[in-house]
């Protein structure tokens, strides 16, 4: 699996207003609404924050990976969002968050939904990854960056 299969440019932004945790799961959230269309904005952010209440997907090292099943799609969806100034979100190391990769997968996908969160926690495991997504200035930079990495495995 590939991140290409499930991340659409217009579902990135470069530059995340949210400053708390439940704001940039609602503004993750407001990106993936269109990739939802039975449900809505505040349907997946409750999910995403159900999941934040059983443990922190907050992995370290500035990255988080909120993620949740939704019955109403039909593939896995994602959206990206960079924050140039870092969010607390209770992450294992204690650090703010600046790379967000949010994840929506169908209800009964679990083999596609551990495949996305082995896929995009590999590729963020790369420093150097981390700092090019970092300086990319808009959401075609944080794209092409994606797919270039991506193409890499």
């Amino acid at each position: 699996m590939k991140i290409a299969d499930f991340i659409k440019l217009n579902n990135i932004c470069a530059d995340l207003k949210s400053t708390g945790k439940m704001d940039v799961l609602a503004e993750l959230a407001k990106m993936l609404e269109g990739d939802c269309p039975n449900t809505d904005e505040g349907r997946i952010t409750e999910i995403l924050i159900e999941r934040e209440r059983l443990a922190t997907t907050g992995i370290g090292d500035g990255v988080a990976i909120p993620h949740g099943k939704l019955s109403d799609i039909e593939g896995i969806c994602a959206a990206i969002g960079i924050s140039r100034t870092g969010i607390p979100f209770d992450a294992v190391d204690k650090n703010p968050i600046h790379i967000f990769v949010a994840l929506l997968a169908p209800q009964n996908s679990t083999g596609d939904h551990l495949k996305a969160l082995a896929r995009v926690s590999r590729l963020l495991k790369d420093p150097a990854f981390r700092n090019r997504l970092l300086e990319s200035k808009t959401p075609s930079e944080v794209y092409d960056t994606i797919l270039e990495e991506d193409g890499k495995y």
